[in-house]
């Protein structure tokens, strides 16, 4: 699957009503950090079949920035089942983020 891009209009069907994890990162494109996770995401994107991808341009989408607290980018939440399970904040090698989609 690729990376789904999510909006306020499109995250309650893309995130909260997926069956499965959901792993998204919340980013902007004037950050530095979210710019050397971004090759990151993509890559996970391209390669997890049991994981939806996707990316929250928080600039863009201030409403759902405020709504999960997301105070520093780039912000990674992992969902199931329409409720956050885990977070980090920072960019994270791609074995960290592997291991909190276990």
């Amino acid at each position: 699957m690729a990376v789904v891009h999510i909006t306020n209009e499109t995250f309650e069907k893309e995130v909260m009503q997926a069956e499965g994890k959901v792993l998204v990162d919340f980013w902007a494109s004037w950050c530095g950090p979210c710019r050397m996770l971004g090759p990151v995401i993509d890559q996970l994107g391209s390669e997890l079949t049991d994981v939806k991808v996707c990316k929250i341009d928080v600039d863009a989408n201030q409403d759902l920035a405020a709504k999960y607290k997301v105070e520093t980018i780039p912000t990674l939440v992992v969902f199931e089942g329409g409720k956050e399970v885990k977070r980090s904040v920072g960019v994270q090698p791609k074995p960290a983020i592997l291991a909190m989609l276990k």
